[in-house]
């Protein structure tokens, strides 16, 4: 298992070496230049110009690159244009907010679509079993801007049950778990639909296996047969589509971020972008990378735990 790991870790340093490339070749074909916009609209030519022999800009792209990498390998991901503000200073402060977004969205998600797609593979064919069916589909179909549009207006603004903008607090207070809940059911919303499908299907197929067969045999309760023969060995090819879909979260963590006016990676990720601040969207471009890279990570490590055949690769 131990090696496993280790050759996964390998292989996450070449895709971090072609993401940090992607990443910084995007940012030079964006038109706006970097040096305009730490000297002003109103700034000289010749002020212009030595910014950009002070930011390096005047070297060839690849000296850029490896100036890049340098820094990166000594941790320092520069500064931002707009506030002259660290990057890793303003990363800092919005991982954490992420994390309890992307922490509150998959605590009930993940649950509920695993239980959906179990009870809908039990009674195939029922009434449930359709309506699941049909709720996964309509789920998956829905924007994320739209369901949180939607919560913000009714829940947030008609009712006044919860608020809808900026966090309130940490995760372990009541007022940072209000604040949470709506964005969390906004991510957690869409992520249901693909994991209820996933688990019905291969609950399905576990269904009708030898094991399974054998353990009613044996005169084992239909909870235990469904919970311990038939939910565990169908959970890998779930954990498999879990990891992609947190992957894919991060992603809709950027719009819901925006909706919310959360203060995390994704809307800093924004704001960087929109104001032009090169630094600050490489830096969220990586932050948002390697969480993508470690989910995978975890991924494999289930693997392993989940199917006793791969213990000994």
């Amino acid at each position: 298992m131990l090696r496993h790991v280790v050759q996964r870790l390998l292989l996450t340093v070449p895709v971090m070496l072609g993401v940090l490339l992607i990443g910084f070749l995007l940012m030079q074909v964006v038109p706006t230049d970097p040096a305009i916009v730490r000297a002003g609209p109103t700034a000289t030519p010749d002020v212009v110009e030595a910014i950009r022999r002070d930011l390096g800009l005047d070297e060839p792209l690849w000296v850029q690159f490896g100036t890049y990498l340098w820094r990166l390998l000594q941790g320092d991901l520069g500064v931002s244009i707009i506030n002259n503000v660290a990057v890793t200073q303003e990363l800092g402060a919005t991982i954490g907010p992420t994390l309890e977004l992307m922490f509150a969205s998959l605590f009930w998600s993940i649950p509920i679509g695993i239980a959906l797609g179990t009870v809908a593979a039990y009674f195939r064919g029922s009434v449930l079993d359709r309506f699941v069916t049909a709720l996964s589909v309509a789920g998956g179909s829905v924007p994320v801007f739209f369901l949180g549009l939607v919560l913000i207006w009714f829940v947030g603004f008609r009712w006044q049950l919860l608020p809808f903008t900026g966090r309130a607090g940490p995760l372990w207070t009541i007022e940072g778990w209000q604040a949470v809940a709506l964005p969390a059911l906004t991510l957690g919303g869409v992520f249901i639909a693909p994991v209820a499908r996933m688990t019905r299907t291969a609950v399905l197929e576990v269904l009708g296996a030898e094991h399974v067969r054998t353990a009613r045999a044996k005169g084992l309760t239909e909870r235990a047969v469904v919970l311990r023969h038939a939910l565990r060995n169908a959970l890998i090819p779930v954990v498999t589509l879990i990891g992609l879909q947190i992957g894919f979260l991060l992603g809709g963590a950027v719009v819901t971020e925006t909706v919310f006016s959360w203060p995390g990676v994704g809307r800093l990720a924004v704001g960087a972008i929109l104001s032009s601040d090169f630094p600050m969207a490489q830096g969220t471009i990586i932050v948002l990378s390697l969480g993508f890279i470690l989910i995978n990570l975890v991924v494999d490590v289930l693997y392993v735990a989940l199917d006793p055949r791969m213990r000994g690769a």
